[in-house]
This record gives C-alpha cells, sequence and structure tokens, in this order.
C-alpha cells in the first residue's frame, strides 16, 4: 500500500533572539519528540496561510510568517510527511500550551540539545549554522 503524502508547515518563531520550539504530547504519534509548531496544509490554502492558522487555532497567538528555512521530506511508518519550515515573527499574544505538553525558547546554539522530531532536524541544523 502506498504511504499518504502528508503536507505540513513548521513556524519557526523568533522572539529576543530565542527560537520557541514545542514537545508533542504523550498521546501524539513522536510522542515527547520536539518541533516547530504548525500543522497540515488544508486545501486551497497556501503554505503561509496555513502556518498562520495553525499558530492562531494551537498557540492562540498571531505570527507573521517570513522566509522559508528549509523543505524536509520524510518517512515515518504513518506516512510521508514534506515539511516546509518558515522564520516567523510574533505579531501579537504569547503562545499558549492547547495541544503541546511544553514550550522553550532557547537560543540557537541551544536547540540540538533536544531531542527533535525527524522531519524537524534538517531546519535545525540550518538554524544553528545560521543559514
Amino acid at each position: 500500500m502506498d504511504k499518504k503524502n502528508i503536507h505540513v508547515v513548521g513556524a519557526v518563531i523568533i522572539n529576543n533572539n530565542k527560537i520557541l520550539c514545542a514537545q508533542r504530547g504523550q498521546t501524539k504519534t513522536l510522542s515527547q519528540k520536539w518541533e516547530f509548531p504548525g500543522g497540515k496544509i488544508e486545501l486551497g490554502e497556501t503554505s503561509k496561510e496555513a502556518l498562520e492558522r495553525e499558530i492562531k487555532e494551537e498557540m492562540r497567538c498571531n505570527i507573521e510568517v517570513g522566509k522559508q528555512v528549509d523543505h524536509t521530506v520524510h518517512e515515518y511508518d504513518f506516512g510521508i510527511v514534506h515539511l516546509t519550515t518558515f522564520y516567523c515573527t510574533l505579531v501579537d499574544g504569547e503562545p499558549v500550551l492547547t495541544e503541546h505538553q511544553s514550550i522553550k525558547w532557547l537560543p540557537k546554539e541551544e536547540l540540538q540539545i533536544l531531542d527533535w522530531a525527524p522531519a524537524d532536524i534538517p531546519a535545525v541544523e540550518k538554524i544553528v549554522k545560521g543559514q
């Protein structure tokens, strides 16, 4: 059986030179792994529109989506994830935990201490190198 392709977006939200990292809940796939918050792109949405909507739903705050960080394709047992990450700035509000079990603001030099979801790792590496 062909695996389904899942198109998702992730927000690399920067505030005061720190980056928002979000930890997946215990009940989710890849539980306890860290990721850039975001979610699936719905039909008819651009990736930027999807990201703004997802962050508003998931974290109850508004962001401005900037330039793309990375695009990664990673095959998991549940499907093939196409993840596009973007640099974002916080425009309004503070991130609130609704879906994640934990969030941290870390300087980019410390990102690699976390246990990231595999699809997020290439973006983490680019950010750490300042690419």
